[in-house]
């Protein structure tokens, strides 16, 4: 088996990708290290390390977010190397500058294309470039848009309905369909305000909003050798806020010729920038072989695992032994894809308002069995904190097509049982029984579309109320049972839950 050279790696990161870049490692002979916020003190991924080092106070801009933090704990631990996973510095190009200037390796690729790739305007540039299809746009020159009157022109020019998004922007910030020129201006301005507060960075730029389209993406590895592949689509478009809930893979509606050359341009894409490591190219699938360019993720996707169930590689594996200056173990006409897989996001959140749930899990029972993987970075006893993100699971299943697929996460749905916070595992279940998503037939509108049929009812009752009704059945029993012959004394049936005490307790 090849191994890299690193002894030890330290985890930039907290919850379940924390955890599941620790458990390559370890098959790897990788020490895996930790840094934790002061919250996140007996957190599942300080656990799974071999030594974990606090950085600071719950606000990640106060720890997680602080450079010069991170690599002073890596310093400390021996870390030869640094894999962010996704999200907080995963995608800036300052982390991978100062690994360089303290001898330390970065597992991602080289800033200067992490920086090409991150600002919206420069890599939209570079893909028209390199021929890769983009949605009609335009960035207001150099220094962007001067304001909301001149964007509003060329708004005309492409003409609407458009897409504001921020340049820096990412998970929606900054984000705002325009269908009305009479509120162009305020969303305009809305969005950049957005945009400064969220990246530092108000610039936006104006897209042609491509009625009901999917979100494809495409997983992409290269290394320093030249070798660049792709591991096929994944489709995103369950998305609620421009934030994707539920992914799947292979995309139900792309035919065998589009999957190919969709394939190729991804590839062409990350050779634009002379990419290195594992990337997402992202499109919108208008339908009928229409596609184009949306973004490139220059980092580990939250939704990779899919890829894995039906490729069988490890990319955290690929992105360790590139890093470490090796050659990928893949080569394109030996990747291959089978069957089908989902991903369901698990948060804790109240599943009709869609509001974080944070607060201590009193029971985690999660499903198992042939196909089911779920990537966490909890436990039972474990606190969902209020100051990140809320997610408790990747819950994916793999089956040898979509609509076993389907039933297998239905099943396994039905098996998770958290208790102590609200989740949206509801939501999901009703997601798996709705007839446009399990015909495929769905595009990033579909939650919107379905509010009220994907809106569970009430929630279960809570153990108190349980509690109170249990004995309100019991008074009940006794009444009935001073008028009839057919029970005893106390008013208990023959047969009853109540008699049991080896089995119940009153």
């Amino acid at each position: 088996m090849v191994r890299a050279m690193f002894k030890r790696i330290l985890v930039a990161n907290r919850g379940e990708i924390a955890v599941r870049v620790m458990r390559t490692c370890r098959e790897m002979g990788i020490e895996p290290l930790a840094v934790f916020s002061e919250p996140d003190r007996r957190a599942l991924h300080v656990r799974m390390s071999e030594r974990a080092v606090c950085i600071g106070p719950a606000a990640a801009r106060e720890s997680y977010l602080v450079i010069d933090k991170i690599i002073d704990a890596a310093k400390r631990m021996g870390a030869g190397a640094i894999h962010p996973g996704y999200g907080f510095l995963a995608e800036n190009p300052e982390l991978p500058r100062a690994c360089d200037r303290a001898g330390i390796v970065f597992i991602g690729p080289d800033p200067e294309a992490m920086a090409a790739m991150g600002d919206k305007i420069v890599a939209r540039r570079r893909m028209q470039e390199a021929g890769v299809p983009v949605v009609p746009g335009d960035h207001g020159g150099e220094k962007g848009f001067p304001d909301g009157a001149t964007a509003l022109e060329a708004a005309r020019e492409i003409g609407l309905p458009v897409m504001l998004k921020a340049t820096a922007g990412g998970g929606g910030k900054g984000m705002r369909l325009v269908s009305d020129e009479a509120e162009f201006v305020r969303a305009f301005d809305a969005a950049r305000r957005e945009a400064l507060a969220a990246f530092g960075d108000g610039t936006v730029y104006i897209e042609k909003f491509v009625e009901n389209p999917r979100h494809v993406e495409v997983q992409v590895m290269a290394d320093a050798h030249g070798n660049a592949v792709h591991l096929f689509e994944r489709d995103c478009s369950v998305q609620r806020r421009h934030q994707k809930v539920i992914e799947e893979t292979p995309c139900p509606v792309l035919d065998a010729q589009t999957r190919t050359r969709m394939g190729e341009v991804a590839v062409r894409a990350a050779r634009a920038v002379s990419y290195r490591g594992a990337g997402t190219v992202e499109f919108l699938y208008g339908g009928e072989g229409r596609f184009y360019f949306l973004e490139m993720n220059t980092r580990l996707q939250v939704e990779h695992p899919i890829t894995e169930l039906c490729t069988g590689e490890d990319l955290v594996r690929q992105q360790i032994l590139v890093a470490d200056g090796q050659r990928l173990e893949l080569e394109q006409e030996g990747i291959t894809a089978r069957g089908a897989a989902i991903e369901c996001r698990i948060y804790a959140e109240d599943p009709v308002r869609f509001l974080p749930s944070p607060g201590r899990i009193a029971m985690l029972r999660t499903p198992s069995g042939p196909g089911i993987r779920d990537d966490s970075g909890v436990y039972e006893g474990a606190v969902i904190s209020p100051h990140y993100d809320p997610l408790i699971s990747k819950l994916c299943v793999w089956a040898r097509d979509r609509a076993a697929a389907i039933e297998r996460m239905k099943r396994a749905l039905c098996e998770y049982q958290v208790v102590g916070i609200q989740t949206n595992l509801a939501f999901h279940r009703l997601v798996m029984d709705h007839p446009a998503f399990r015909g495929g037939e769905y595009n990033t509108g579909f939650i919107d579309a379905n509010k009220d049929a994907l809106t569970p009812g009430a929630p279960p009752a809570d153990a108190l109320r349980l509690a109170l009704a249990a004995v309100d059945a019991h008074r009940r029993a006794v009444e009935v049972g001073r008028q009839d012959p057919l029970r005893d004394a106390g008013g208990l049936p023959a047969v009853s839950a109540w008699r049991q005490a080896a089995r119940w307790r009153h």
